[in-house]
């Protein structure tokens, strides 16, 4: 007796999708909580929010996407900056970089065009 029960709230418990019953029932019980003239006005605030909702979600991923395109060619620029001003990009990070142009813009600046002694 406990197996049948047991496999009986197992079986209750379960979710599967909605079939044509359950969602008659369900348009059913929304006709009279809310009445023939509210209901269309609900499916389509409904329908907008989702339409917000996937157009928002989207938008993230996109913006994630032009985030990383902008920072490759953020980086890109600065490797040709620096290897047009003479410096070694090898090994370094583009804020190790951006410190040598700066640098040497400063030197540029004070007028002494020589390096830097170690």
């Amino acid at each position: 007796m406990l197996s049948v029960m047991t496999g009986l709230t197992l079986k209750l418990m379960q979710f599967g999708p909605i079939g044509w019953t359950e969602l008659l029932i369900i348009i059913v019980i929304a006709l009279l909580l809310f009445g023939p003239r509210r209901l269309p006005e609900l499916a389509r605030s409904m329908g907008e929010a989702i339409n917000e909702f996937r157009k928002a979600s989207s938008g993230a991923s996109a913006s994630k996407e032009e985030k990383k395109e902008e920072v490759r060619r953020s980086s890109s620029e600065i490797r040709e900056l620096a290897l047009s001003l003479g410096i070694d990009v090898t090994g370094k990070t583009d804020e190790e970089l951006m410190e040598e142009i700066k640098a040497l813009a400063k030197r540029k600046e004070s007028g002494s065009d020589s390096p830097p002694s170690p």
